[in-house]
């Protein structure tokens, strides 16, 4: 019985990283009910770990966790009985039993709900906080940690979010064009987001994470297929394909943490580094430069070490100071001290970070502790820096990040 139980939540674990989002945007598309689509989605996955040990793993999973959940859905409808919940039980109903008659599998909705969330109705600042637990299951304490809110705060918005495209009737569509542009930039936001949730746990040893960085790598292809002329888009893809260009470099082979200088280029993606560039080649072409062309610039500089055998930090600090202007954002100007410094300028590095100092949503943000140990050790400050380094190893949950951020502050503390 352990065994079947094991091959069970393996089997449901996979469904939910491989299908949550194309399940919940199929299921809302035909109501415009997210929280609903959720709701009867995770008792399809209740059912799943209660019936699966038993009566053995069905041969389509994701065939059949839509089945449940839309049957769930209907019982929904039933017992709320108004005109609205009927037409869409009807069309539940006929989609069941279209369903059972198709064998081609279900098609893939989740662009359309992405755009749904981009709506003008939903509060700017939620649009891609929805998009990231909607499409990709993520909850909302994960998500406040990516936007720098308290959870409790984050919850609260989502749900507020997701009745507002029912009351306000919101269409599930991909727009017109004339209505993209003004909501792409939640879309690439959200997309970005999740990347950079899935960045975080570069050996996929987190079941919530894994496989995060390549759905959002494939949701940034899908959208560019959709707008190929949109420059922000393939920076936005050439920004990612970099990124992950490194992932096998991220770590050693016993798992330690590897910072970016000192990575080995031999464990370089060099094709899609090659991808990447050609990109963002191809958007600096359309003459519109925004925040992720000029991330996929940093990017490509740091990527130019593998031709130069050295990182031009003076250009990457040149980058950096164009993408603040841009931005205005706490978190670039903490990238920006540190090429500053080490291009050899650690007196405006140190500048850089005080002036953000009281920003609260720097208090608890590793990467600013860390930055801080790195630029007051260069100005032989090693009291200070080790004083910051503690509050870094306090903030950081990686442990291989933890563990490199204690034997540089046992270096900092070393008679």
């Amino acid at each position: 019985m352990a065994d079947t139980m094991a091959i069970a939540r393996a089997a449901a674990e996979t469904a939910a990283r491989q299908s949550y989002g194309k399940l919940v945007a199929f299921l809302a598309a035909r109501t415009r009910d997210v929280a609903g689509a959720e709701d009867a989605l995770a008792d399809a996955f209740a059912a799943a770990l209660e019936r699966w040990p038993t009566e053995g793993v069905p041969a389509r999973p994701e065939a059949w966790l839509l089945t449940v959940a839309r049957r769930r859905s209907i019982d929904q409808m039933r017992r709320r009985q108004t005109g609205v919940a009927a037409e869409d039980h009807l069309r539940l109903m006929a989609d069941e039993v279209e369903a059972q008659a198709a064998s081609e599998g279900l098609p893939d909705e989740r662009l359309r709900l992405m755009f749904t969330c981009a709506h003008p109705a939903i509060e700017a600042g939620m649009r891609a906080p929805l998009m990231l637990q909607t499409i990709l299951g993520l909850d909302a304490a994960t998500i406040a940690s990516a936007f720098l809110v308290p959870p409790a705060t984050m919850g609260q918005r989502l749900v507020r979010a997701k009745s507002r495209i029912r009351q306000a009737g919101i269409p599930f569509r991909v727009p017109e064009r004339e209505e993209l542009d003004g909501r792409l930039d939640a879309v690439l936001e959200a997309i970005y987001a999740a990347y950079a949730e899935g960045w975080t746990d570069p050996n996929g040893s987190e079941s919530r994470r894994r496989g995060l960085a390549d759905e959002a790598i494939w949701l940034g292809r899908l959208v560019v297929s959709l707008m190929p002329q949109e420059p922000e888009a393939l920076g936005l893809l050439a920004l990612m394909l970099f990124a992950d260009s490194r992932r096998h470099a991220r770590r050693s082979p016993y798992g330690d943490f590897v910072p970016l200088v000192e990575q080995d280029t031999a464990l370089w993606d060099t094709a899609m580094i090659g991808e990447a560039e050609t990109l963002l080649q191809s958007a600096a072409r359309m003459g519109k430069v925004g925040r992720y062309q000029l991330e996929a610039a940093i990017q490509s500089a740091h990527a130019a070490r593998l031709d130069l055998g050295a990182t031009d930090w003076t250009a990457i600090a040149s980058l950096y100071a164009a993408l603040g202007a841009l931005t205005r954002s706490p978190v670039v100007a903490v990238n920006h001290a540190v090429a500053l410094a080490l291009a050899g300028r650690a007196d405006e590095a140190l500048r850089m970070l005080e002036g953000v100092a009281d920003d609260q949503r720097l208090a608890e943000y590793q990467p600013y502790w860390a930055a801080r140990a790195e630029v007051l050790e260069r100005l032989g400050d090693r009291t200070a820096a080790a004083a910051a380094c503690h509050r870094a190893i306090g903030l950081e949950p990686d442990p291989a990040v933890r563990r490199f951020l204690q034997a540089k502050l046992a270096t900092l503390t070393a008679e």
